[in-house]
Formats: structure tokens, sequence, C-alpha cells
């Protein structure tokens, strides 16, 4: 069964839908059929969920998101260190969860999970406890990520991804499809690979979203410093404080490997 809400007047609930009394909907939400919106739950203005969807528990859903047939949201942590405490999942405004994606809540370690607005995440992808996701992330079909993941905004992964427990994804990082992360992968470069492998910077993307000349001229040369040249990682910190521009991207690109604790792909 389709609902069309184009112009929606208000809430719908399908009947066959089950919304607990807890649970709180926002204007022009559409639930589709046998899906169940459990307690704690609020889901924001003209957002529309599909059929057969589960938002367990303690979920907040943000305005205008799509979540697609089968999507699993707000369900206990994959974690044994879990024993019930509260914690709770968090999704952005507009952002689009496809076909039996998995998101799990937090932990005590951290209390949430959190996934950005203007996002995407494809089928079968699987955000797991304590994962913080920027905005504007994409997430191709498959992507699966162990606890306390961090992407940054406008980063992009490739299907079929697997990323380890506390691994850093940097914004505006493009990752191709089938690659194994296990360590940081910087900002504003491209990675792919088993093992992963770096392939500079993400330099149509970059300048895709406006990023000026200048800017892209100095990543560069902070790049080459990192894993064009002989220097290790202190030496590399050094030579582009000395020498680089003190612009806003380089320093969080000099910040992220000052504050890796995994170590840094190369």
């Amino acid at each position: 069964m389709s609902i069309d809400i184009s112009v929606p007047t208000g809430t719908q609930v399908h009947p066959t839908a089950l919304v607990d009394d807890a649970a709180e909907l926002g204007e022009g939400v559409v639930i589709g059929p046998y899906s169940i919106v459990g307690p704690g739950v609020t889901v924001g203005a003209r957002t529309r969920i599909a059929s057969h969807v589960l938002i367990e528990r303690d979920t907040a859903v943000g305005e205008e998101c799509v979540i697609s047939h089968g999507a699993v949201l707000g369900t206990d942590p994959q974690d044994l260190k879990y024993h019930g405490e509260p914690t709770h999942l968090v999704v952005g405004d507009r952002t689009v969860i496809r076909e039996y994606a998995t998101l799990n809540r937090g932990t005590s370690a951290l209390g949430y999970t959190r996934v950005g607005s203007d996002c995407m995440l494809m089928s079968y992808v699987h955000v797991a406890h304590d994962c913080q996701l920027g905005d504007h992330v994409i997430l191709s079909n498959a992507v699966n990520m162990a606890g306390h993941v961090t992407i940054g905004d406008w980063a992009i992964i490739g299907g079929m991804t697997p990323i380890h427990q506390f691994v850093r994804v940097g914004a505006h990082s493009f990752i191709g499809g089938q690659s194994r992360i296990s360590k940081d992968i910087p900002p504003f470069v491209k990675a792919a690979g088993i093992p992963v492998q770096l392939y500079g910077l993400n330099s149509v993307g970059l300048q895709r979203r406006g990023f000026s000349e200048e800017t892209r001229r100095e990543l560069k040369r902070a790049y080459r410093l990192f894993f064009g040249s002989t220097h290790n990682t202190t030496q590399a910190l050094a030579r582009a404080r000395e020498e680089l521009r003190s612009l806003p991207e380089v320093e969080a690109f000099l910040t992220f490997f000052e504050t890796s604790e995994r170590g840094v792909s190369v």
C-alpha cells in the first residue's frame, strides 16, 4: 500500500501500525502498514515511515526524514557490557534511512548514538552503539560499523565496507567500496583497499563543495608533508605548523593527527 503525502493534512497512521501511547508524532507524520513505534520515541514533522519499520524505544527522529521498509531503529546495543541502562538514538532532520538498515542505541559509555542531518544511509547499513555521524554523510549499501565509530561531515563511504570500533573517519573524505577500515582516515582524503591505502586529496569533492583554490593548495601541501615525504608524524606536524597558512581546514587536518588514538592509515 502506498500513501500519498505530497500535501500532508495531518498525521496518518495505518490501521495495522502500532504506536505506543508514550510516543510523540509531529504534524504530517505518516506511518505505514505493520510498523511499530515504541515508548520514548519522538518523530519530527513530515517524516515518512514506510511498512514493517521498527522504532523500538528511546529514539528521536528529526523532521522530514524518510525511513524505508524493514528498517530497525533504537534497538539495544550489541554489547555484552550493556545491562539495560537507559540510552538513546538521535537522528537529525531530512535524513534518509533505506531498507533493512539497523541503528542501535548507545551504551552507558557515551549514552547515545547519533546520526546527523541530511544523511543517506543505504540498504543494510549497520550503525552500532555510540557511533557519531555528522551531517551530509553518505553510507552506501552494507557499510557496517562497530561501536564508537566517528564519521565527520560530508564523508562518503562505499558499499560493503566494515569499520573497526573506535575508528574516526574525517570530514569530506571519500572511501571506496569493499575497503576495510581499521585505523583513522584523515579528513579531506581519498582511501580504498584491503589494507586501506590513501590516494591523495578528495579534490573533486572539495571543489564541488566550494573550497577555495588557496585552501585546496594548502591542504595538498599538508598531505605531502605527511604522506609524500620521509618525515614521521611529529616531524610533519612541526613542519606544517611552521610552513602552512593557519586556515581552519589546515588546522582541522593537523589536529586530526594530534588526537588520533588508533593511528592514521597511510
